[in-house]
C-alpha cells in the first residue's frame, strides 16, 4: 500500500534538522570505516589520516540511519518505548553512530566523549585491533542482535515483544537476509503475537537491491507480487521508495505515523474491547539505493545503487591518491561544519531531536535484559520426588515427572508473565503433558473445537520450526525473561549455528561491565538417541553435546541426569542460574529409578560420584571402574555389574556415575572440573575404566586426555549405527550393551586368564540369542525387557 504524500507531516524546520541529523549519522559512519585521525576534517585529508586496513560495510548503513532518525521522531512525539533490531548487522557503524549521537555511547564508554578527541577515538576503534567489531555487536548499547549471521532478526524481535505490552520492536530486515530460511519462517511469528499481552513488532523490509555481489530476490519481483507475498504472511505492507532525501523524509514520516496509529488501534481494540480477531499487522517496505549518498561511481564503475557499495566503496587508497580526494569530497558532502561545533559536539538544535533518558533506543532497559530480570518463583522441587524404597525398584518416566514441576513453575509465574516453554511441536511427545493442566499453546490463527489446548493466550510456544523456537527464546531471554527449549535430541542440530551465536554473545557480554547477567538458555533434550528405535537412523544423533563443548567453559554446562530425581534437581539449578547455556538430556520412557531425592541432591551437587550401593569393591581398591553418563548407559552399566557379580563374584568393581559432564574436563579448564587428585581418587591412576557414554565416545577422550589414567579409559557410546529396531538392539548395534561391557572388562583384566574367555563366550552367546529372538519376535528378550536391579 502506498501512502499519499503529505508535505505537512514534517515542517520545513523539522525536515531540515532531521536531514541534518541523518547526515551526521552518515558522516560518523563513513568516518568509522575510514578515518584514523582528523575527525572533523579541519586539515586537508591525507593518507596518514586513513586506516591502513579498511574494514566495514557501507551499503546498508545509510538506510539504517534513515530509519533511526525517523523512529526517534515518533518516539519523542508519542512518548513510545521502542527498541531497534538491525537485521543487516554489518551496518554496525550506523547503529554505533546513532548511539553516539544520542549520548548513550559516551555514558557507557566515558573515554569516547562527545568531543573532537572522543570522535577520533570513536573512529579509530571501529574494526581496529583492541577496538570494537564491525557489526551491531554486544558492545553496542541498545543491541540485542548482532546481525553478523543473517536470518534471525525477526524471530529475535518477536521474542522481545512477547509479554512486553508497552514495547514496539522496530526490526529492519535486509533484503539479503530475507532470502534465508529462518527469516522466511519468521514472518509467521505474527500468528503467535497476542495484542492484549504482547508488544508489537514493526518489520521494515529494506530493499536496497543487492547482496555482496548479486541482486536480491525480493527486489527483483514486482511490487504487486511482493505485496501479495507479505499480505499472505499476515501483514499490511506500506511502500516507501525513492532517492531524493527531502521527498523520502516526508514520505517516511507520513507512513510511519500511519503504521504507528494502526498498531495502537489494533492494541486498543484488543485491550479495551476484547477484539481478538487476528489483525493484519502493518509493516514498511523501504526501497532506497544501496550505498545511498555515497560515491556514485568509482574508477568509472557504478557504485551507489549497486553491489560495489556493499563494503568499502573506495579502497586501495595508498596506491590511488585520487581515492583520497574522493573520500574527502564524500565526507565533506555531509557538511560536518554544519553538524558539529568546534569542539566536536553535535549542535544543540540537532541533539534535541533525540529522545531523552530511557526513551533512547540505545538506553531502553530491556535491551540490557539483566536490568529488568526478575527471579522466577519456583516450587520446591523436592515435592515432586519419586519415592525410591530401593535402587531400581520403581519405574518412572523422567520427563513426565519433570512436567509436574514445570506445570507449577508456569502456574507460579502466570502473573509475572516472564516464563515460557518452547518446542517444535514436541511438548507432549517429550512427556511434559502436565503443563497443559494450567496453560495452553498460544495461537492467534483459527482454532477449531477439536484442537487440543490451543488458545489465544498461553505459556507454551509450539511451532514446527526449531529456528523460530530458538530465535523467539533468545529474544525473550535477551530482554530479561526466562524459558526452556525442549526438543528431540537429533533435531536440535537445526539450530547449531544459532546456539553458537548466542554462546558468543554471552561470552562477550560477560566481560562488558555495563551489561547485566541474563537468565540462562536452557535446553531439555529428550526423545534421545537410545530411545529413537521406532523412528530410525534419521532421528538418532547425540552430537549436539560435542558441539556445545567447543564453546567457552565459562558459558556452557552439560548435564546427563540418570533418573527423575536427579533431573528435578538439575532443572531447579538451571532455572536459577544466570548467563549460561545449560544442556540437559533426559529420557521420557518408563525406566528404573535409582536415587532418593536426598541422594540425588548430593549427587548433582558434586556432579559425579561413586555409587557404593552398586559397587562390589567394598572399600578396597577396585580391579576395574565402570563409569556411566546418561540414563540408558547407566542402566546398561548396572546390568553389566550384575552379570559380573554372577560370573566373577570376587571381582572388585567400582561404579562411577557422571551427571555433570564438565567435571571430567581437566582442572583449570572448567570451573566444574575435578582436581587431578579427586579424579584419580575416583578413576584410579592405573586401573582399567570402562566408560558407557550417552554420546559419541571420542568426546570423553577429548575431555579426559590430560588425566593421569586416560590411556586406560575405554569408552563405549554411539558409533553411528542405527535403524528402526528394538531399544536394546540399538545399544547392541553400538556395543554399549551390558554384554559388550562385560566383554570389555574381560579384555582389560589379563589376570583373569582362562576365566575371562569363558565369560566372553557366555556373553557372545547372549548376543546371538538376542539377535535370533528380536528377528523372530520383533521385541527384546524377556530377560532384557523385564530386567531389574538386585543388590548383592
Amino acid at each position: 500500500m502506498d501512502v499519499a504524500e503529505k508535505p505537512s507531516t514534517l515542517s520545513t524546520d523539522l525536515l531540515t534538522r532531521m536531514n541534518a541529523y541523518w547526515r551526521a549519522a552518515n558522516y560518523l559512519s563513513v568516518g568509522q570505516i575510514y578515518l584514523l585521525d582528523n575527525p572533523l576534517l579541519k586539515k586537508p585529508l591525507t593518507l596518514e589520516h586513513i586506516k591502513p586496513r579498511l574494514l566495514g560495510h557501507w551499503g546498508t548503513t545509510p538506510g539504517l540511519n534513515f530509519i533511526y532518525v525517523h523512529m526517534n521522531r515518533v518516539i519523542k512525539e508519542q512518548n513510545l518505548k521502542v527498541i531497534y533490531v538491525a537485521g543487516p548487522g554489518h551496518g554496525g557503524p550506523g547503529i554505533v553512530a546513532n548511539t553516539y549521537l544520542e549520548g548513550t555511547y559516551s555514558e557507557v564508554y566515558p573515554t569516547i566523549s562527545q568531543t573532537e578527541e572522543g570522535m577520533q577515538k570513536l573512529f579509530k576503534q571501529f574494526s581496529f585491533p583492541g577496538g570494537i567489531p564491525s557489526h551491531v555487536a554486544p558492545e553496542t548499547p541498545g543491541s540485542i542482535h548482532e546481525g553478523g549471521e543473517l536470518g534471525y532478526s525477526l524471530a529475535h524481535a518477536y521474542g522481545a515483544a512477547f509479554d512486553n505490552p508497552n514495547l514496539i520492536v522496530c526490526c529492519v530486515v535486509g533484503d539479503g537476509e530475507a532470502e534465508t530460511g529462518a527469516l522466511a519462517a519468521s514472518w509467521h511469528s505474527n500468528k503467535f503475537l497476542n495484542p492484549i499481552h504482547d508488544g508489537a513488532v514493526l518489520p521494515i523490509l529494506h530493499l536496497n537491491g543487492y547482496k555482496i555481489a548479486n541482486p536480491t530476490v525480493l527486489a527483483r519481483i514486482s511490487q504487486e507480487e511482493l505485496e501479495n507475498l507479505l499480505h499472505g504472511y499476515g501483514h499490511k505492507p506500506y511502500f516507501v521508495e525513492g532517492d531524493n532525501p527531502e521527498r523520502m523524509h516526508q514520505q517516511m514520516a507520513t507512513t510511519l505515523d500511519q503504521v504507528i496509529a494502526e498498531i495502537k488501534d489494533i492494541q486498543t481494540q484488543a485491550r479495551q474491547n476484547g477484539k481478538m480477531e487476528r489483525p493484519l499487522w502493518p509493516m514498511i517496505v523501504l526501497k532506497t539505493p544501496k550505498g545511498w549518498t555515497g560515491p556514485k561511481e568509482v574508477d568509472g564503475q557504478k557504485t551507489e545503487g549497486y553491489w560495489r557499495s556493499h563494503q568499502v566503496p573506495l579502497d586501495d587508497l595508498a596506491a590511488k591518491p585520487e581515492h583520497v580526494l574522493m573520500l574527502e569530497k564524500w565526507l565533506k558532502s555531509y557538511k560536518p561544519e554544519e553538524l558539529f561545533d568546534a569542539t566536536g559536539r553535535l549542535r544543540a538544535e540537532l541533539a534535541d531531536l533525540a529522545p531523552q533518558g530511557e526513551h533512547r533506543m540505545s538506553a531502553v532497559p530491556e535491551t540490557n535484559g539483566g536490568l529488568v530480570l526478575r527471579d522466577l518463583r519456583l516450587p520446591n522441587f523436592k515435592d515432586y520426588a519419586v519415592n525410591i524404597p530401593a535402587p531400581g525398584s520403581v519405574l518412572a518416566a523422567d520427563t513426565y515427572v519433570l512436567g509436574a514441576f514445570l506445570r507449577d513453575v508456569i502456574k507460579l509465574n502466570q502473573d509475572q508473565r516472564n516464563f515460557r516453554l518452547w518446542g517444535p511441536d514436541e511438548v507432549n511427545s517429550n512427556r511434559l503433558n502436565h503443563v497443559f493442566e494450567v496453560t495452553d499453546r498460544i495461537f492467534e490463527g483459527e482454532i477449531l473445537k477439536i484442537d487440543d489446548h490451543q488458545a489465544a493466550d498461553g505459556r507454551v510456544m509450539e511451532v514446527l520450526s526449531e529456528h523460530l523456537c530458538e530465535g523467539w527464546l533468545e529474544g525473550y531471554l535477551l530482554t530479561g525473561r526466562h524459558g526452556i527449549f525442549t526438543c528431540y535430541e537429533a533435531f536440535i542440530h537445526i539450530i547449531d549455528s544459532m546456539f553458537n551465536q548466542h554462546a558468543k554473545w554471552l561470552k562477550t557480554t560477560k566481560h562488558i561491565p555495563w551489561r547485566r547477567p541474563l537468565a540462562s538458555l536452557n535446553y531439555l533434550l529428550s526423545s534421545h538417541v537410545w530411545r529413537q528405535d521406532h523412528n530410525g537412523f534419521s532421528h538418532q544423533d547425540p552430537g549436539f553435546l560435542d558441539y556445545v563443548v567447543n564453546k567457552k567453559a565459562e558459558i556452557i554446562r552439560v548435564y546427563l541426569p540418570p533418573d527423575a530425581n536427579t533431573l528435578l534437581s538439575v532443572m531447579d539449578h538451571c532455572l536459577r542460574s544466570r548467563h549460561y547455556i545449560n544442556v540437559m538430556v533426559a529420557g521420557k520412557h518408563p525406566a528404573p529409578q535409582w536415587l532418593t531425592m536426598e541422594q540425588a541432591i548430593r549427587h548433582c551437587t558434586a556432579g559425579i560420584g561413586v555409587w557404593e550401593w552398586a559397587s562390589t569393591h567394598r572399600g578396597e581398591d577396585p580391579d576395574v571402574v565402570l563409569a556411566c553418563a546418561g540414563d540408558v548407559p547407566t542402566l546398561e552399566t548396572l546390568a553389566a555389574v550384575m552379570l559380573l557379580r554372577q560370573y566373577m563374584p570376587t571381582l572388585r568393581v567400582r561404579v562411577v556415575n557422571i551427571v555433570d559432564l564438565m567435571t571430567l574436563q581437566s582442572h583449570g579448564e572448567h570451573s566444574h572440573a575435578l582436581s587431578d587428585r579427586d579424579f584419580d581418587g575416583l578413576f584410579t591412576k592405573d586401573k582399567p575404566v570402562i566408560f558407557a557414554f550417552h554420546g559419541y565416545p571420542w568426546l570423553i577422550h577429548r575431555l579426559t586426555y590430560r588425566r593421569t589414567n586416560h590411556h586406560n579409559i575405554h569408552v563405549r557410546g554411539y558409533i553411528e549405527e542405527g535403524t528402526t529396531t528394538t531399544p536394546f538392539d540399538m545399544v547392541v548395534m553400538n556395543h554399549l550393551d551390558r554384554y559388550h561391557l562385560v566383554m570389555d572388562v574381560m579384555d582389560r583384566l589379563p589376570q583373569l586368564e582362562s576365566k575371562a574367555e569363558t565369560v566372553k563366550q557366555a556373553m557372545r552367546d547372549k548376543l546371538i540369542d538376542h539377535q535370533t529372538y528380536t528377528r523372530q519376535y520383533g521385541q527384546d528378550m524377556p530377560e532384557v525387557r523385564n530386567w531389574k536391579w538386585t543388590s548383592a
